[in-house]
């Protein structure tokens, strides 16, 4: 197979590695020309079995799992289908999906036909209902509600049912306006307080001086409220072809696997934008699960990043252009709702953003260019008081690499030219910091795991055809020579787990972290669909893509880094603890596995690493930063547990103003007035380098887990 060059990402809907993929995916006897052969047959669906038969060749003849697509692949897919239709269960009845049943075992027919109906049975449907509802809510909200009533809202579809009667939707739907509104109302009463604060946590003034009576704000929220959710009616019944399409092949195509996606031609055109970002202009990389955009991870330095508000796992409701009404996306393709959050550098865009916590809030953003400087590999010294040892400290965002210009910046020679610095400045140890890296290229992932032995196997990848090749660091030179630490959390993935894989089998490094990282394994192959249609067929192109899981990564000692990640040597409270993030919480995700291991020569320093753990483990007890991080993130499952919302509007208030108040207390964090940051940068006396370089310091000197590193380092030195 030839393909490009292998990246390893964390990108927007998928993460980790791509190629570009040339090849025929049809088998010897699946030639492609033969689909040419389908146009004589005059086929009622000529366009969709020609794309059909291109994508079941390539599902069961490239994809990593020799899965086949059968009567039992068609119920599985049957089910996402339905998830993606109505993931809310708030539109379709128990007996509209009893209608679409017939269909759960015929995924696989009508992917060999072309013969969709299901698309507009399910179309069919939902525009029914949409009608009915519609209808409903135009009269709730010509009045009044009654905020007194009590009764709750439970905000999470994964324990709701399809409702049995029309009197049942109708009595949810009424549940559901009445949050909305009242989330409304609680805003502005605290926009008209003074209660909202700024990005720098600066009360806010009112946009108006004039502040309107309770009855006033009452109907204006049910006038937005309605406003919002007709927009919404409407996008979700002139649904275009090319959504539909997308929720029936990539129904199929998730049986596969998480990372496996049909790309109709719209994204197909965007890809190149995927690859570094979705969101071109705020530098958000998200992902679209079910009925909700997600945040997947921030891109260092981007406006997002800046903003210190959004996170990943954040999902977004609502996107405003500057003071314009904002127009709700729950529901939205992903591919409309990065159109209206991408816009030209300087302009504003304004996400309504929901935490796992439950809390709603209005994140502010100036679209603007990536600071490239930000995502680039960066070294500091650090010492802790009152001991002098001096720590060498390199972060690493992501493994990028420009493939377009060979002369073009790298994360290796970066960090090679850092670690250079650091030995020049006679730093004793080192710490890694890889959490957070989505990852990158494949090829630095090997250099760099180079740069810290002498020679050996790096990685080894699996193809779906069984063979396994070896990628191996060739060059005898060791750059760095003393202690190393290697920092991961479950936002660390692909690249950054082959990295801290390969260092922890040579035990070249000790690995600390949360109780995982990702365990993103899999290499994907982007296929252009255009290719593998005879010219008689061409006028039905273009077709789109698929990305498809065609390799499979294993560290040295055969284990596979994929679902179960990398297990530190000394886990830490991980302040993202509370997600589910991760390869082994995403339906249909290859599985963990092993493959022999191969001969490679381990680091001649072994660390006591029970004494290690067990030091680590006294102070994290003892340590008022990491109560604070636990008590956190205590409270954080807590309120993820806490799906069911009063609809009574004093309740409704004061959950929401406690959600705000613990919020606020638990993102505060006190700097260290132990740990010393050395700033490295050559232009340190220019103002905005000096501003980059003390929230630099600042970020460091407020992380339990950097100061916690530094202990172990020093433990480490004693055990020399």
């Amino acid at each position: 197979m030839k393909s490009h060059v292998l990246l390893l990402s964390l990108a927007l809907v998928t993460t980790g590695a791509v190629a570009q993929q040339k090849s025929s995916p049809m088998s010897s006897s699946d030639d492609p020309s033969i689909l040419g052969s389908i146009m004589s047959q005059k086929p009622a669906y000529p366009r969709e079995m020609i794309l059909g038969s291109i994508l079941l060749g390539a599902l069961e003849n490239m994809h990593l799992s020799n899965k086949k697509v059968d009567n039992q692949l068609s119920e599985n897919a049957y089910k996402l289908y339905l998830e993606r239709l109505d993931y809310g269960k708030q539109f379709l009845l128990d007996s509209d999906v009893k209608q679409l049943d017939v269909y759960k075992d015929k995924f696989d027919d009508m992917l060999k036909s072309g013969d969709l109906r299901i698309l507009d049975t399910s179309a069919e449907l939902m525009n029914k209902r949409i009608g009915q509802i519609e209808k409903y809510v135009e009269t709730l909200l010509a009045k009044p509600l009654d905020y007194n009533t009590k009764e709750q809202l439970e905000t999470d579809p994964k324990k709701r049912s399809f409702l049995k009667s029309e009197n049942e939707l109708f009595a949810h739907w009424e549940k559901l306006m009445k949050y909305e509104v009242l989330s409304r109302i609680i805003d502005q009463r605290e926009e008209q307080n003074g209660l909202v604060l700024d990005d720098k946590g600066q009360k806010k003034k009112p946009k108006s001086e004039k502040k309107l009576t309770e009855v006033e704000i009452e109907k204006d929220a049910r006038e937005k409220v309605l406003k919002s959710y007709k927009k919404i009616f409407s996008r979700l019944v002139n649904e275009k072809r090319s959504d539909k399409l997308d929720k029936f092949y990539n129904a199929i195509t998730k049986v596969f696997d998480p990372h496996t996606n049909y790309l109709v031609p719209e994204e197909k055109e965007d890809f190149d934008i995927d690859m570094s970002g979705k969101l071109e202009g705020i530098g958000a990389i998200l992902r679209e699960e079910n009925s909700y955009i997600k945040v997947e991870r921030i891109v260092p330095g981007s406006a997002s990043w800046k903003t210190k508000e959004i996170e990943a796992e954040d999902v977004i409701l609502k996107v405003g252009q500057g003071k314009e009404e904002p127009v709700d996306v729950v529901d939205m393709s992903l591919r409309d709702a990065v159109k209206l959050i991408r816009g030209k550098k300087g302009s504003e865009v304004r996400l309504t953003i929901k935490k796992p916590n439950g809390l709603v809030k209005v994140v502010p953003i100036i679209r603007d260019v990536v600071e490239i400087e930000e995502s680039y590999a960066r070294g500091t010294v650090l010492e802790l008081a009152p001991n002098k040892t001096k720590v060498g400290y390199i972060n690493i965002p992501k493994f990028y690499r420009d493939f377009n210009d060979r002369a073009g910046r790298n994360v290796t020679d970066d960090t090679r030219r850092e670690i250079e610095r650091l030995n020049k400045e006679g730093v004793e140890g080192l710490i890694i910091d890889l959490r957070n890296n989505g990852g990158g290229a494949l090829e630095d992932a090997r250099m760099i795991s180079g740069l810290f032995i002498e020679k050996g196997p790096i990685v080894q990848v699996k193809a779906h055809t069984g063979t396994v090749d070896i990628l191996a660091d060739t060059d005898p030179k060791v750059d760095f020579q003393k202690p190393v630490i290697v920092l991961i959390n479950r936002f660390s993935a692909s690249a950054s787990e082959i990295v801290a894989a390969a260092l922890q089998d040579y035990n070249r490094a000790v690995i600390v972290g949360g109780e995982f990282s990702h365990g993103k394994g899999t290499v994907q192959a982007v296929v252009d669909l255009d290719g593998y249609i005879s010219p008689m067929a061409k006028s039905y192109s273009p077709l789109g893509a698929l990305k498809i899981t065609i390799q499979k990564f294993y560290r040295v000692n055969g284990s596979s880094t994929q679902y179960k990640g990398v297990t530190p040597d000394i886990i830490l409270p991980d302040q993202f603890s509370h997600l589910e993030s991760g390869e082994k919480f995403l339906d249909y995700s290859i599985p963990w596995g092993e493959v022999k291991p191969v001969k490679y020569t381990k680091w001649d320093k072994k660390y006591d690493l029970k004494s290690l753990r067990g030091n680590s483990q006294a102070r994290v007890k003892k340590s008022e930063k990491f109560q604070h991080l636990q008590n956190s993130i205590k409270w954080y499952k807590e309120q993820k547990e806490k799906t069911k919302r009063s609809l009574v509007a004093a309740d409704f208030e004061k959950e929401r103003k406690s959600i705000r108040e613990m919020t606020d207390v638990f993102k505060k964090e006190e700097e260290s007035k132990n740990l010393m940051v050395k700033d490295l940068s050559p232009k340190s006396g220019e103002k905005a380098q000096q501003e980059k370089f003390e929230e630099f310091s600042k970020t460091l000197k407020k992380d339990a887990v950097i100061e916690e590193s530094m202990m172990i380092m020093q433990d480490m030195l004693k055990q020399k």
